[in-house]
């Protein structure tokens, strides 16, 4: 009882479909071609947010991931001279712990805006009336991230985490010298670098001012050519 006609050989003969006949007969004005990609909303952002960090198919460093989320609560503000921090809320009522050993830790960073972020704000927050009191009780944690800056062999690294001991050095004092011994290998190296020989000296020079008689005892017993100042 079907309609389809059928050959002699009983094969049947289908009518051709829609989709056939576009085969056939294609229609070059087709508005189909243009919109074939048919681009999802999703893929706008994953550029922006599948790895923006990521550098060589490495994964973010700590302080680049906690500053892609938000973690770090100032902003570089670029200004016509120089670049300066701006905090989202006074440097005075942010805890110490994490923020200055995040921001200690992010002194390794070698890209900007991290090199700038990590170094003012490590600077900055030492600066704030009560640091002493917070900073001490971070030494543990605060020494071996310094150290790992000052062991870097990016010569700015070297730097900033130079400039980041003294200024922890002026603000804690003598509590620092039961942690110097771990960090003068370091420095040791460095003082045979005509490059850093002149600002490593004055580095420990000032480990000595603030941190007293102690700390020359520890700086000549791992530095014996150190002259106390």
């Amino acid at each position: 009882g079907s309609n389809v006609p059928r050959m002699s050989s009983g094969i049947q003969i289908k009518p051709k479909t829609a989709v056939q006949k576009s085969k056939t007969s294609p229609l070059p004005c087709s508005p189909k071609p243009a919109i074939k990609p048919q681009p999802k909303p999703s893929d706008k952002l994953n550029p922006k947010t599948i790895n923006p960090f990521r550098a060589h198919s490495r994964p973010p460093s700590a302080f680049a991931a906690i500053y892609a989320k938000g973690g770090i609560p100032c902003r570089l503000v670029h200004g016509s001279v120089k670049h300066r921090l701006q905090w989202e809320c006074l440097p005075e009522t942010v805890p110490f712990d994490p923020l200055l050993v995040t921001l200690a830790e992010g002194l390794k960073e070698t890209k900007h805006p991290y090199t700038f972020v990590s170094k003012e704000g490590f600077k900055e927050l030492l600066m704030v009336e009560g640091a002493t009191e917070k900073a001490i009780p971070l030494l543990p944690r605060l020494v071996p991230v310094l150290k790992a800056a000052l062991a870097h062999s990016d010569d700015e690294v070297f730097g900033r985490g130079l400039d980041a001991l003294v200024q922890l050095s002026a603000v804690v004092g003598p509590p620092l010298n039961d942690h110097l011994k771990h960090l003068l290998t370091n420095l040791s190296r460095r003082l045979m670098d005509k490059k850093f020989r002149e600002k490593t000296t004055v580095a420990l020079q000032k480990l000595e001012q603030y941190g007293g008689k102690a700390a020359v005892a520890i700086i000549k017993s791992k530095i014996p050519t150190y002259c106390p100042i």
